[in-house]
């Protein structure tokens, strides 16, 4: 172990230093409190800090405190070196969050006990450590795969609904803008029915990778329902997104997935609607993804594989 000595009393302290080198330990030595502290902070993983009570500069309790609060997941053993036998400074030591006492003069057996405690002690707290690492790994892994579709790997309906609060709360704050693509895989019912509901999945796989390789940094993709997909395009104008809403398309169409369950015969396509909101705008977030709907309704009645505006009828009977 690495283990440092704070002890004023030169004698002492030379004691020490032999005694705890000859049990096969690492030593560091100071004559006082300050030094003491210098040396933990600029050393990294102290095994054990053996202090005398009483020195000049900071002593003991307050040495004692300060390597306390600066502990974080490496953990050191703290022996006071005390002639205070008293229970008052016990008391005030194990406050102060010392482990253990040697009395003066030093007993050499009581020392290499104190040390072998020190090592096991050590030794639990590390793999307590590491357990915790391992739980908190698998806390993440868990958070991130509890808001992922299992098969697609975009975004599930969880993770929608934590961004679509985030990103409105920013619009309705700062004004920001963002605008809503709902994809939808044509005639997909058809496509399970005649090869099957394994090439089915393999389709949805393919159509998410085709999704997450059109995105740009900040955009989000989710899988929405069975065969719909949404993706959302932060800081984007209608006609950016109508741009990216088309190269999509075609980039499912250029997978030339045979699909000949659909009328007339052909390849796999996707129809998709899309929807703004404005900068400045008052729209809940719901609002929006029905406009979004509501285009993707009229791609479809349009002839399906395009990409459908949302216009807003209202807006439009009351323009001058």
């Amino acid at each position: 172990m690495r283990v440092l000595i704070a002890e004023d009393d030169t004698i002492s302290r030379m004691v020490l230093r032999r005694a705890v080198e000859k049990f096969g330990h690492e030593c560091l030595v100071a004559e006082d409190g300050e030094k003491a502290w210098k040396l933990f902070q600029d050393t990294p993983e102290v095994d054990v800090v053996i202090s005398d009570w009483m020195m000049p500069g900071i002593e003991g309790p307050e040495l004692c405190r300060r390597v306390r609060e600066a502990n974080g997941d490496w953990y050191t053993f703290f022996i006071f070196l005390t002639a205070l036998g008293d229970k008052e400074h016990l008391l005030e030591g194990m406050q102060a969050g010392a482990d253990d006492y040697l009395a003066k003069p030093l007993d050499r057996e009581q020392l290499q006990v104190r040390l072998i405690a020190a090592s096991r002690v050590n030794s639990l707290h590390r793999q307590l450590n590491e357990q915790k690492m391992k739980l908190e790994n698998l806390n993440r892994e868990l958070f991130v795969t509890s808001r992922r579709d299992p098969l697609t790997r975009l975004g599930n309906r969880l993770q929608l609904r934590e961004d679509l609060e985030t990103m409105s709360a920013q619009a309705e704050r700062y004004g920001h803008s963002y605008c809503a693509i709902l994809c939808d895989i044509d005639c997909f019912k058809a496509y399970n029915d005649h090869y099957g509901h394994l090439a089915g999945d393999g389709v949805l796989e393919k159509v998410a990778e085709v999704i997450s390789g059109n995105l740009r940094a900040g955009d989000s993709s989710y899988r929405y329902g069975g065969e719909e997909f949404l993706i959302i395009l932060p800081e984007q104008s209608l006609e950016s997104a109508s741009i990216a809403a088309e190269r999509l398309r075609r980039g499912i169409e250029a997978l030339s997935i045979i699909h000949e369950a659909k009328t007339p015969p052909g390849v796999l396509t996707i129809s998709l609607g899309l929807a703004v909101l404005q900068p400045g705008e008052k729209k809940p977030a719901e609002t929006l993804l029905k406009e979004a709907d509501a285009a993707l309704y009229k791609a479809k009645e349009a002839g399906r594989n395009r990409v459908a505006v949302y216009e807003d009828t209202n807006k439009a009977s009351n323009a001058p």
